[in-house]
């Protein structure tokens, strides 16, 4: 198990390691037994404000300093990850809960985020247009928007901080990040990590705390140019009306609601199989894990069997314990949400065909067995609102005009899949749904060199591939006259 201290200097501001002004700190706690891990340090408006001026100065050189150096720094923090692979694992399921072998994954992805960027930094291209006028030169010089206030989540709270400040840095910004409060340890050992990379001082600036007090310091200060954030979209919202006072910059990725279409010509043992790891990966709280799945009514019967077939092989418990499947919820709150929407889809006619209940184990966290119902509706909650827990709701579909409409009457556009062996149809049913990432017989369409975002309601901009990069971008045009 990974050592950690009762207390952490956990501010991390022009280079130093700071406890809050204050004094204060926050309890970070084990969602699966309940205990206290460590304490960290709760800052928040002036800490923050000092981190953007840290940031602010650190600009100009890191911003002037060649790409090939830049991608350096980020080639070096990609090997420490690998190089402390087993030990930020621990430290992430110990905080979020998530089991080992899915923490493991996820700091593998967190480290190629920034091996991709770190490659990205020397392929910024600019442009050299032709002009209409025969005494004119055009040039589109790209350059690095400057201070960023980058928000992520405590889902995914390694691989979504390098997925925001491995562009960031590599674009030549400087950064002020801001982890989720219930799972902050992460963040902490990656940016000791980058320190250990050789990054400047200033350059990357880490504030725990009061959430509310951090990201307010962030919309205010002018300094800032842009803000990254992942989580809901109602929080997505409020960044959106009060970046409006500066203008800044946003890039959003905000909540889902994930449709699975199962067709009658699907291999339904292997949608069985990946629709299950769909929605049970980190207990059912990723935005683009399946929502709600609509499978053909000719098969409904075989597809159902076949779920309950590999359901049954899942094991709930601690993630440290090498044969956990799936692990706790993060909060009550979390718990209690799956038990609103199971009990509205029961009261309304669905029927439980596994699980329904908190899991009761040897454990006193926050644990919900995973769960399927069949027979729902569109009345229910489960089919409008992202549950983000381990419930997962069955509805059948005579056609395919009715399945694409079903699927898109929803305000959200994040992912969604398709299971069918047919590729005319697979074509033409993925042009026709409205979301950013559609997977055909593929449910986990996230990585490094991809474009990762959603439409309508889960977000603006791209994270991951060459797209990924230009949100830091601003494109100088330069226009010379010529008059000789």
């Amino acid at each position: 198990m990974a050592e950690v201290e009762t207390k952490v200097s956990s501010l991390f501001i022009n280079g130093e390691w700071q406890d809050s002004d204050s004094g204060k700190t926050e309890a970070v706690v084990n969602p699966a037994n309940l205990e206290t891990i460590i304490e960290v340090a709760y800052g928040g408006k002036q800490e923050t404000e000092r981190a953007i001026e840290a940031a602010k100065a650190a600009f100009v050189e890191w911003s002037e300093m060649s790409p090939r150096k830049r991608s350096r720094i980020l080639y070096k923090a990609h090997q420490l990850i690998y190089d402390h692979l087993d030990r930020l694992a621990e430290i992430l399921t110990m905080e979020q809960g998530k089991p080992f072998k899915e923490a493991r994954g996820e700091v593998k992805s967190a480290a190629n985020f920034l091996l991709w960027y770190a490659e990205e930094a020397n392929r910024i291209y600019g442009e050299w247009m032709p002009s209409s006028q025969t005494q004119k030169r055009i040039l589109v010089v790209p350059q690095p928007v400057g201070v960023v206030g980058a928000i992520t989540p405590w889902n995914f709270p390694s691989s979504m901080i390098t997925r925001k400040i491995g562009p960031a840095l590599a674009a030549g910004c400087t950064v002020v990040l801001k982890p989720a409060p219930e799972t902050p340890l992460s963040a902490i050992e990656l940016v000791k990590l980058f320190e250990q990379a050789g990054l400047p001082k200033g350059v990357l600036n880490l504030v725990t705390g009061d959430a509310e007090e951090i990201g307010q310091a962030l919309l205010q200060n002018k300094d800032v140019r842009l803000i990254t954030f992942t989580g809901s979209t109602e929080v997505g919202k409020y960044l959106m009306r009060e970046s409006a006072q500066h203008v800044k910059k946003l890039s959003l990725e905000l909540g889902g609601h994930a449709p699975v279409i199962v067709f009658e010509d699907a291999d339904l043992d292997v949608a069985a199989k990946l629709t299950l790891a769909s929605k049970y990966r980190n207990a059912g709280q990723t935005c683009i894990c399946a929502n709600r799945v609509y499978v053909h009514e000719s098969v409904q019967e075989k597809f159902s069997q076949k779920l309950l077939e590999h359901i049954q092989s899942l094991k709930v418990g601690e993630g440290l314990d090498p044969n956990t499947d799936i692990g706790p919820l993060i909060n009550e709150q979390a718990v209690s949400k799956v038990e609103s929407h199971l009990n509205d889809a029961v009261k309304q006619g669905a029927e439980v065909v596994y699980g329904g209940a908190k899991w009761e184990g040897e454990l006193n966290g926050y644990f919900f067995s995973p769960t399927i119902v069949k027979n729902v509706t569109k009345a229910m909650a489960v089919m409008n609102e992202e549950t983000f827990g381990p419930l997962l709701p069955l509805q059948t579909f005579q056609d395919e005009a009715e399945v694409i409409a079903e699927a898109n009457d929803t305000d959200y556009g994040l992912a969604a899949y398709i299971f069918s062996e047919n590729l005319d149809r697979s074509l033409r049913v993925m042009e026709k749904l409205e979301y950013g990432i559609v997977g055909v017989n593929d449910v986990f369409p996230a990585t490094a060199e991809a474009p990762f975002g959603g439409v309508k309601q889960s977000g603006v901009g791209k994270e991951g591939g060459h797209h990924g990069i230009h949100e830091f971008v601003e494109q100088k045009y330069v226009s010379i006259g010529m008059h000789s």
